[in-house]
């Protein structure tokens, strides 16, 4: 088959079963007796089971069949759930996203059989007195044997395809075919009411039978078959040189489908008809049939990479108002061309007016896309308590995640990005952060550590705080770390705040760990969080408090599309400062300049804040001179304050954020560009970097 059609919504749905898989198996493990949760993992794999088998991926299949029979038995009582059990389950979820990973990758599922884990689940059922037999191999083909010919025929209400009405050419097609001395056959065919795509199979079935004769007509026709606009049967006409249980043992060979009804059509054959005649009407059947063929093709994987995780789920409400606001947006244009076109008609209150209308459409038009694109991290976060759940097996710990605040939406983009860093956090969290069960009791601690992971909205932003009730970091033995890395000399040291050694746990290959494990200790985690974060204009910060525990704050922004930006000139060139990191403006008499070591500061009204020239940053000449007031803009980063010196003040502006590709990536002081009103291009600043 041409998966490629399907593959996007395949991988989609896959990840959302395997997902719901991992929740359940995690209250199945804390409730075996849950009968809610046990039908709940039958039906995901059963449905896995079945796309799967739809696209050909038969080791995907196989596994999650024999998963399948395992809860069939549990939910039956033949088989009780035990903490073995789980941990099997665990393993046969971390196969199934192996081989959902190669199908991303490659749209192959791998050579990987994990015959292991079939065994195992097969034991499972030999021991549990259920008698049935393990399936000698992944088979695609394993729906229900069809009743008996015989069977099916003693029920003609089933043959469905004595109904379909044939036209004149149709009938002049079957009578030359009857001529030819080939046969023609009514097939009336119905799909399992268990099947989840059941226009692939029927599809199935239209290349089965195509590949032994040529479908006349089809009811429904092809097209509604493809958009699934039928129940669970549907019935042809074919000529065919083969015989009645060829045909049927053609439909039946197709996975999923409970029953085929096969009888010999009787056709008139028609007196003398003009060949000419004949030859169009064979000409419209193939041009029919080729529309059938096209949607059809089977057993071809396409080549290259899929494209995914390029959807987002929409609320239909969302779209509504989206709609709404295109069409005032038209109403808006309609009204300055009807304006502009009137000659004398046009006042500048009229035109203030239309575009003070435009401004508000266009505003709210925003807002409403940014929404569209706004998913929530839940779909990042879920994956977490089975991560967590698998690191205390491995660190020998006892550890509970809990999490709130996964309903917070984020713009897809960020989504998509935000899952190593927090990935990272945690498990530093798990390695480093929470103490053994022994120094946990002997601290007068539980001995279940606790690791919360709670995201929240504020503002323009959304803060996503990773935190847990361990030791705490040891600020003396990062500092001494650093020391004997070469980071710092020991002069620094004295003069650096906690807060200061704390960030260098953000240095490139820093670890405190004592050894390397598969977890953490090799220096890479912290400063990938870090350039990940900052890469999309966020920050992170640390609280910690030795013996108590420690805080990661990451803050992101809603969105990276559009932002509300000051725009500033600095040497003639025009520059856009986001709003979401001014604090204040100032106007300083350049007397009010102070110098701490050798760095230019102000004291602003008791707080000592340094200054940063844009003039000089940017290696640009200063439109004004020295003895001339200077415009601060202050500037925040966590707990950091800058004053950002500029020449003029242009105004506020919603600006549309370009990226500058990567060509122009080595100044991280410049985040990317827009394009003004008057097509004038200004660099927006990170001030971020600056900082």
């Amino acid at each position: 088959m041409d998966v490629t059609q399907y593959l996007e919504i395949f991988l989609d749905e896959t990840k959302e079963h395997l997902q719901s898989l991992s929740d359940q198996f995690m209250i199945l493990e804390q409730e075996p007796d849950n009968m809610d949760t046990i039908n709940e993992i039958f039906r995901s794999a059963h449905t896995l089971k079945g796309m799967a088998g739809t696209m050909g991926y038969k080791r995907l299949q196989a596994l999650t069949h024999d998963m399948e029979n395992v809860f069939s038995e549990v939910r039956n009582n033949t088989i009780k759930v035990d903490s073995a059990m789980v941990d099997l389950l665990f393993q046969v979820l971390d196969a199934l996203e192996e081989y959902t990973e190669n199908i991303q990758n490659t749209t192959e599922e791998g050579t990987n059989d994990n015959e292991h884990l079939i065994k195992a689940l097969n034991d499972y059922l030999a021991n549990g007195g259920s008698g049935a037999p393990a399936p000698a191999a992944p088979v695609a083909e394993e729906a229900p044997a069809a009743a008996p010919a015989a069977a099916q025929a003693e029920d003609p209400a089933k043959e469905k395809w004595r109904d379909i009405k044939l036209g004149d050419t149709e009938n002049a097609v079957l009578g030359e075919a009857v001529k030819q001395g080939k046969k023609c056959f009514g097939v009336s065919v119905y799909v399992q009411e268990s099947c989840i795509l059941k226009a692939a199979r029927a599809f199935l079935v239209f290349k089965a039978l195509e590949d032994i004769g040529e479908i006349i007509v089809s009811v429904p026709s092809a097209q509604d078959i493809e958009d699934e606009r039928f129940e669970f049967d549907f019935s042809m006409i074919i000529i065919t040189e083969a015989d009645a249980e060829t045909v049927k043992k053609a439909v039946l060979d197709v996975s999923e489908i409970e029953a085929a009804y096969v009888g010999e059509v009787e056709v008139k054959v028609p007196e003398a008809k003009e060949e000419v005649q004949v030859a169009q009407v064979e000409e419209t059947v193939k041009a029919d049939n080729g529309a059938q063929n096209a949607v059809a093709k089977q057993e071809k994987k396409p080549a290259g990479k899929p494209i995914v995780n390029r959807t987002v789920r929409v609320d239909i409400e969302k779209l509504d108002s989206l709609m709404n606001l295109v069409s005032e947006l038209i109403i808006a244009k309609n009204s300055l061309v009807s304006t502009s076109s009137q000659e004398g008609m046009l006042t500048d209150t009229t035109f203030n007016e239309q575009i003070e209308y435009l401004e508000s459409v266009t505003t709210n038009l925003h807002e409403s896309v940014m929404k569209v694109r706004m998913v929530p991290i839940e779909s990042v976060v879920q994956k977490f308590p089975k991560m967590i759940r698998d690191l205390s097996k491995k660190l020998d710990k006892k550890m509970t995640l809990y999490m709130s605040g996964e309903e917070t939406e984020l713009d897809r983009t960020v989504v998509d990005e935000i899952g190593d860093p927090l990935m990272h956090l945690l498990r530093n969290s798990a390695d480093h952060g929470l103490e053994s069960s022994q120094v946990r009791k002997e601290r007068g601690k539980p001995e279940m550590g606790s690791i919360f992971l709670d995201a929240y909205q504020e503002g323009n932003n959304v803060i996503i705080e990773v935190r847990d009730d361990g030791n705490g970091i040891d600020v003396e033995a990062v500092k001494a770390k650093a020391i004997a890395r070469g980071a710092i000399t020991a002069e620094q040291a004295e003069n650096m705040s906690d807060k200061d050694i704390i960030g260098l746990l953000f240095l490139p290959s820093f670890s405190t760990a004592k050894q390397v494990t598969d977890v953490s200790g090799r220096g890479v985690g912290l400063d990938v969080v870090k350039s990940k974060i900052e890469s999309l204009s966020g920050e992170v910060d640390v609280r910690t408090k030795l013996g108590e525990g420690s805080t990661f704050i990451i803050r992101l922004p809603l969105t990276l599309a559009i932002i509300q930006a000051l725009m500033v000139e600095v040497g003639g060139e025009k520059y856009a400062i986001s709003l979401g990191s001014i604090q204040t403006l100032e106007d300083i008499d350049p007397s009010e300049i102070e110098h701490v070591q050798a760095k230019e500061v102000i004291n602003l009204r008791g707080t000592v804040i340094p200054l940063i020239r844009l003039n000089e940053v940017l290696d640009i000449e200063s439109t004004k001179s020295p003895d001339e007031n200077l415009l601060v803009i202050i500037v925040k980063k966590g707990d950091k304050l800058a004053g950002l010196v500029v020449d003029e003040l242009m105004g506020q502006q919603e600006i549309v954020i370009k990226s500058l590709g990567k060509y122009i990536n080595k100044s991280k002081i410049i985040s990317g560009a827009t394009i003004l009103g008057d097509g004038e291009i200004a660099l927006i600043l990170d001030t971020n970097a600056l900082l």
